[in-house]
């Protein structure tokens, strides 16, 4: 049985069966034989208003999965309503993708050779889809690599973090109230990890989507079956520039949202800030005020903006990053225990290189405040980090902005916005270790679909 717990309080919520070697064979056998029958496939329109039923079950659930999201994952329940509204746009984003996507057509006659041919690509579904997914964000990472799967017409089998499965299981049933056959969407709770790894390496398996540790991610991808194509997303540490023109009552609140939200845990929170030197003393002072009016608690109450780390050990493992920072030399404030659970917002001021907290991801309600005097050596040292997802930039200079813009090494930036920015619709892609592929609803969409080239000559 796996047990899930609150994450704030450790609370009992449900005792949960678990899948064994002979229950994934099952899953992975029926998912092989779905598409494999192509009699049974949903036509477009079918899997289109599948998704619309299902966004329209959520919705009638919305508060219901925000106090879920809340319980078994910790995020705040404001910022859980948030997620679970995200999620019922992604699910519409995949239906209206059926509307749109589609192959193209291949220009013949330009050579001698192609003349009286006709050829054109059409988007075939890739075939059974194994997802990992990750505790951070219960619902809307499910909905990520669940509904593009439903959309491209992929069977998937999805296994949620063991310490926030519960939405998972919640909404692949409204997936099947909202008429999906069986067999083509189904979840997995194994009672090992091994089981985790044999899903993914399995030869049935043509895409694996894996949301977590960049650990975990590039040893499945290491292992998996010859064919098989996969995206990963892993973690980043977010640097943000603020340039000597940046307006500080403008950037004070962002960073806030964006370094402390859900505590720190997510793969773009605001980790490394670069400051102008003619601005640290002023932003310090500001952004310190504000990480310091954050109210830490209890998930489930609204006014709370910073809850717990998903486990005790999580929270001893960050505790302890900070104070070998704060011993190495690092100016310390805020920080410290509140409960087993929950750390107090910390800022390091001019951490030492050799820090974990500034060559390593975080994943808690910590930011690093470092000082540059002249950009370029800002953007190297954003740029000599291991990892590279989304990074941001604040400026008045438009001539910095899009200097910054396209020598930062991300995939993506954010200009007067907190590096935390994200819509369900737009490319998410980490770059060096960070991932491999990319996320975002429409693009994982392409990514479980094979492009057929098809040639008719008169």
């Amino acid at each position: 049985m796996l047990e899930v717990v609150q994450a704030y309080d450790r609370e009992h919520i449900a005792d949960l069966p678990t899948d064994d070697a002979a229950a994934l064979e099952r899953k992975l056998t029926i998912a092989r034989e779905r598409f494999e029958d192509r009699s049974g496939w949903l036509k477009p329109h079918q899997r289109m208003a599948v998704l619309h039923r299902l966004a329209d079950l959520v919705v009638q659930q919305r508060k219901t999965f925000a106090m879920r999201i809340a319980r078994e994952g910790g995020k705040p329940y404001t910022d859980a309503l948030v997620e679970t509204d995200r999620a019922i746009d992604g699910i519409r984003n995949a239906a209206d993708l059926l509307r749109t996507r589609g192959g193209t057509e291949i220009p013949m006659g330009q050579t001698p050779a192609s003349e009286g041919r006709r050829a054109w690509t059409i988007l075939e579904p890739i075939g059974v889809i194994a997802a990992i997914s990750a505790f951070n964000h219960p619902l809307n990472l499910i909905v990520h690599q669940v509904a593009p799967a439903i959309a491209t017409g992929c069977p998937i089998i999805v296994k949620p973090a063991a310490a926030t499965p519960l939405c998972c299981l919640e909404f692949v049933k409204l997936v099947h109230e909202a008429g999906m056959p069986e067999g083509w969407v189904q979840s997995l709770i194994p009672e090992s990890r091994d089981l985790s790894s044999a899903l993914a390496s399995d030869p049935r398996v043509a895409f694996l989507s894996f949301i977590g540790s960049s650990a975990v991610g590039w040893r499945l991808r290491a292992n998996l079956a010859p064919g098989t194509r996969c995206a990963l997303e892993h973690g980043g540490m977010a640097p943000v520039i603020i340039d000597r023109t940046a307006d500080i009552d403008a950037i004070i609140e962002p960073l806030a949202k964006g370094g402390y939200y859900h505590a720190g845990q997510v793969c773009v929170s605001v980790q490394r800030i670069y400051v102008h030197e003619s601005l640290k003393d002023v932003f310090v002072e500001r952004f310190a005020e504000r990480v310091g009016r954050l109210h830490v608690g209890d998930p489930r109450l609204a006014e709370t903006e910073v809850g717990p780390l998903i486990e005790p050990a999580e929270a001893t493992r960050v505790a302890s990053w900070i104070e070998e920072a704060a011993s190495g030399g690092a100016r310390l404030i805020g920080g410290g225990r509140l409960s087993d659970t929950t750390l107090a917002p910390a800022i390091l001021v001019d951490p030492s290189r050799k820090s974990k907290v500034s060559h390593e991801e975080v994943f808690g309600p910590v930011t690093c405040i470092f000082t540059f005097a002249d950009l370029d050596s800002a953007i190297r040292e954003a740029n000599s980090l291991p990892v590279a997802f989304q990074s941001s930039i604040f400026t008045r200079d438009l001539a910095v902005a899009l200097d910054a813009a396209e020598r930062l090494d991300a995939s993506a930036v954010m200009v007067n916005d907190h590096s935390a920015f994200r819509t369900d619709w737009m490319p998410f892609a980490g770059r060096k270790t960070s991932g491999y592929g990319v996320g975002g609803i429409p693009y994982t969409a392409r990514e479980m679909t094979a492009e057929k080239m098809i040639v008719f000559k008169q």
